[in-house]
């Protein structure tokens, strides 16, 4: 009985017999490749290995995950872009990004060949099918570049059936999703500007926690942003295959076809791994880019001046190269 009691007392110092610790992570939409390395995390144990028990929590019209996380229901959440980073430190709400998963914003606007609606300057003044979400985000910024109004907005409801209707119709998409669909169910190439393409130089997919858990739980957010940041590098430049089956498992409305197609705009149009990410690795941040893009943004009197950007991010726990190599 001794031996085995020394036997249970050196697996509890080593932590072998500790349990992972719980983690749960909402999405700010439903389950596709531009999540892919969280799932793929999930799926080949990345995240067991940092000893995490992650539970990903899809997002999509009906749910408002930012709110989740405030009330503390979720331990970490997607915000699609840097507006909402800087949301948070102009309404006083103790949140930040911790990593970015997307150099680029993969948000994109649509339109039919073939009308002239083939440059961003050329949709100044025609509807826009935009979705409420968005009107407080990158659209903003194409007001302010382009000239463009809130009188050319028009509901969005995530239904493709408006748009393939009518060959005048323009409307926000993502890269990875609805231009493949479009081109499944119309036969067409669409027009496809990625709004990063206009001068947008926001971060996306932040990954943010709150300023609580990051005095009080350091390692575990370190762990987290590590994993996801692994999971990332095994699902681009590895065999995505698990990663793929847990999304298609959650959202079976995701083809092999599309994930394929998701996983290729990614990597073709640098999404995750350009600009800070290329020598800093994937979820980089810096603090210069924060600086402008909160500086274009107040010029535009979308910000007050004096608001202090460094309460929108840390970095902590990025610009380490983790994950390099990893799935290759």
């Amino acid at each position: 009985m001794r031996g085995v009691a020394a036997i249970v007392c050196l697996l509890l110092m080593s932590g072998a017999a500790r349990a992972n610790d719980k983690i749960t992570f909402g999405l700010d939409w439903k389950a596709e490749a531009e999540y892919g390395g969280y799932y793929q995390a999930v799926a080949t144990g990345i995240y067991a290995r940092h000893g995490l028990d992650v539970t990903i929590r899809e997002g999509g019209p009906q749910v408002n995950h930012t709110q989740l996380l405030i009330a503390g229901r979720l331990d970490f959440n997607i915000a699609g872009n840097a507006f909402l980073a800087l949301n948070f430190v102009k309404e006083n709400i103790p949140f930040r990004a911790v990593a970015a998963m997307y150099q680029k914003d993969p948000a994109v606007l649509i339109a039919h060949p073939g009308q002239g609606n083939d440059s961003f300057p050329a949709l100044k003044g025609k509807p826009i099918m935009l979705s409420g979400d968005t009107r407080i985000g990158w659209w903003n910024f194409l007001k302010a570049k382009f000239g463009y109004s809130d009188s050319q907005i028009r509901p969005y409801t995530f239904n493709l059936a408006p748009f393939l209707a009518d060959k005048t119709a323009i409307q926000q998409g993502y890269l990875g999703s609805e231009p493949f669909s479009i081109k499944q169910q119309a036969h067409i190439d669409p027009v496809v500007l990625l709004v990063a393409d206009a001068g947008f130089q926001g971060y996306a997919g932040l990954v943010v926690t709150s300023d609580k858990r990051i005095a009080e739980q350091p390692d575990l957010v370190q762990r987290f942003v590590d994993a996801s940041i692994e999971g990332w590098y095994s699902y681009l430049n590895g065999d995505p295959a698990p990663g793929n089956a847990l999304i298609k498992a959650a959202n079976p409305e995701m083809s092999d076809a599309l994930l394929a197609y998701g996983i290729a705009s990614m990597k073709t149009h640098g999404i995750l791994e350009s600009g800070d990410a290329a020598t800093l690795g994937i979820g980089a941040m810096q603090a210069e880019r924060w600086k402008d893009f909160y500086d274009a943004s107040a010029s535009e009197g979308l910000y007050p001046a004096g608001l202090d950007v460094t309460k929108a991010y840390t970095l902590q726990f990025v610009n380490r190269k983790v994950g390099l190599g990893a799935g290759r």
